[in-house]
């Protein structure tokens, strides 16, 4: 089992930057991608960026492209989403997901099987 928590979520303007971490504990030997996703009130989840935890490939969203980093610390078991130039469409529930995935399915949510309860980021205008 791998075992997700998410922190550094907030309230910034439109404009700002946050950066969200995730750590993951467990058997974390058994997954290849690690991803945050997001969900707003009545939208469906969508995926934001996924990195590979062997080689440290990334994959984004268009919408955030530019703007969102993602990137990790292997020795703590941690990744990051660096988020700059904030829009409001932005705000959502992120959260952190992890998994054994396929090229191509990376910000597809239904490919993860481990997850974080999530972190709240809240963008104003």
């Amino acid at each position: 089992q791998v075992q997700l928590v998410e922190s550094g979520g907030g309230s910034v303007q439109a404009g700002g930057s946050l950066r969200l971490s995730c750590a993951a504990s467990g058997n974390t030997e058994s997954i290849n991608y690690m991803g945050w996703f997001r969900q707003a009130p009545g939208r469906a989840r969508e995926g934001v960026a996924a990195i590979y935890r062997g080689g440290g490939r990334t994959n984004y969203a268009d919408s955030v492209k530019g703007r969102f980093t993602i990137s990790q610390d292997k020795a703590k078991n941690t990744v990051y989403l660096q988020m700059s130039s904030l829009h409001p469409e932005d705000a959502a529930m992120y959260c952190g997901a992890a998994g054994l995935v396929s090229l191509g399915g990376t910000l597809f949510p239904e490919r993860y099987t481990h997850w974080g309860q999530g972190t709240q980021v809240t963008v104003s205008s």
